[in-house]
């Protein structure tokens, strides 16, 4: 199952761990079964510190494993092949469990062996999700440090009748102790917050009263704000950025091929490689913050992550970006993550051999149909013009394929459930008037993105459609406040663009902390 050069890789990576790890495993006699046995032999075979055991437990999953160790238990399971994206976080977990470094501060190590159990996490991820490896991997290094935590990760088409009765159509999906925790990607500090609310809440408060104001604060961590941040700590300027996710948007995106230089990329390497170019530089990066509101207090601008906490900047460049718009139908909601999906390529294989829709004619739409043509028994695509507006070589190619039918010049109006998951979609013609509906186990909605500047209402002048009003500068309607990316009224949403504006938002604003202000803090 594992090639030479891989399993000499492993070998490499095994002399390193500390502690003997065990792989235990309780199998059947199916063909996953079979693939796991052959898999976690070759995992042993690699290091006489990992050995391989089967056990007969009635109450176990089959085929799965635990990674633990024989003199302090370790709460880690695997349900089903973690092969695909999820054999990184393999590795790692008989890293860790195996005594390596958990690239953890200590404040976070504290926080995770404070809470109190037992915590029991199912995870429900798919082989081809880019998003499901970061919430695996997190939980599962809190299962190393806290043995009052358990995490199993479950592959979806491994388990399907499982995943199904628990109506899970959306990946990754977290319970906690048998009840829905949340869905969709998540970083170790986000579920912090959300399992110690109080303690995260005091402690992103301390931590921020006591930073000394900032010459350039980035609001976002996608590709403008990576870029303004890059810029200004590379003149020499006191930088921080305050984020809820390093890499934005981008960590949504399953293919990147038109950003010049490097075609084939996905967005979450992406995402990933914007933090790693960050980190090459003096930048605080302040993560998870959902940030609330600004104002200007004398000379200094205030952006507010709670009532009272807040980080200081002399500039402020808001580079928060967009979100998947929703269709705002009845049942949307509701639905979500029960038949409504907003990514095809993480959420498409819960959904092989049926039949679904995908809402939108534009380039995201018509891709997310074509994708989904490989693996449903039927897409039918609705949109709401005459006419698709996707580039005329995708329609081609989706006219091409033999299980997609076309559904134009229709309105959504209600997403219909049938024992708590999707069950039709309701549409009228908005010609004719007429009603008509779709029997369908998934619906992804691929209608474009709304700014996220909510927390800019009354600070900023904003365009009909909520956007960021900016000059060839990167200069907003106030004072010493700039903006870039997708959240600014750019007529185009690009990365390549996001990145140009990153750049021209911090020049500007170092151009006017030197011209106007003169009072930069270069170090």
């Amino acid at each position: 199952m594992l090639d030479a050069n891989l399993l000499n890789q492993l070998k490499g990576l095994f002399d390193a761990l500390a502690h003997p790890v065990v792989l235990r495993a309780s199998l059947g006699a199916d063909k996953v079964s079979k693939d796991m046995e052959t898999l976690l032999g070759e995992l042993a075979s690699a290091s006489e510190r990992v050995t391989f055991e089967k056990v007969k437990d009635a109450s176990l999953r089959r085929p799965s494993f635990q990674v633990t160790r024989q003199d302090n238990p370790v709460g880690i399971h695997f349900a089903g092949l973690p092969m695909g994206h999820e054999f990184t976080s393999l590795v790692l977990a008989i890293l860790q469990t195996g005594g390596g470094d958990l690239k953890l501060d200590a404040a976070q190590q504290a926080q995770i062996k404070k809470l109190k159990g037992p915590m029991n996490f199912e995870v429900f991820m798919s082989l081809t999700c880019h998003n499901c490896p970061d919430v695996v991997q997190a939980l599962n290094k809190m299962a190393v440090l806290n043995p009052n935590i358990t995490v199993t990760t479950i592959e979806g088409s491994a388990f399907k009748e499982e995943a199904q009765s628990r109506q899970v159509f959306a990946v990754p999906t977290v319970f906690l102790n048998g009840e829905l925790a949340f869905s969709g990607r998540r970083d170790l500090a986000a579920i912090l917050q959300d399992l110690d609310q109080e303690g995260s809440d005091a402690a992103a408060a301390e931590s921020l009263a006591e930073k000394a104001p900032f010459d350039i604060l980035v609001v976002g961590a996608g590709p403008a704000g990576a870029t303004a941040a890059v810029y200004a700590a590379r003149k020499g300027l006191r930088t921080g950025i305050l984020a809820q996710r390093m890499g934005g948007q981008v960590n949504e995106t399953a293919d990147i091929e038109n950003l010049t230089g490097h075609p084939g990329m996905n967005g979450p390497q992406y995402a990933q490689d914007l933090e790693r170019h960050i980190a090459d530089y003096d930048i605080d990066v302040m993560v998870p913050f959902e940030v609330k509101r600004a104002e200007k207090v004398d000379d200094l601008w205030r952006v507010y992550v709670g009532e009272n906490a807040f980080v200081s900047a002399k500039v402020v460049i808001a580079a928060s970006g967009a979100t998947w718009k929703t269709l705002g139908v009845p049942g949307e909601d509701e639905l979500r993550g029960k038949g409504v999906a907003y990514c095809p390529h993480c959420d498409g294989p819960l959904f092989k051999g049926r039949n679904v829709a995908v809402i939108g004619g534009g380039n995201s739409g018509v891709e997310a149909a074509i994708d989904l043509a490989g693996i449903c028994e039927h897409v039918t695509l609705v949109h709401r013009r005459h006419e698709m507006v996707a580039d005329q070589c995708l329609q081609d190619k989706l006219k091409s394929l033999p299980n997609v039918s076309l559904l134009l010049n229709v309105l959504t109006t209600e997403l219909e459930e049938e024992n708590g998951q999707l069950k039709r979609l309701h549409y009228t013609d908005r010609d004719s008037g007429e009603a008509g509906q779709l029997d369908i186990a998934g619906c992804f909605v691929q209608i474009g993105l709304r700014p996220n500047t909510e927390w800019l209402k009354g600070t900023v002048e904003l365009n009909a459609y909520g956007e960021v009003i900016t000059d060839a500068h990167g200069r907003t309607s106030a004072d010493g406040f700039f903006a870039a990316g997708d959240c600014t009224n750019s007529p185009y949403k690009q990365v390549v663009t996001a990145l140009g504006e990153g750049a021209t938002a911090s020049l500007g604003a170092f151009d006017y902390l030197i011209r106007e202000t003169a009072s930069c803090t270069t170090k």
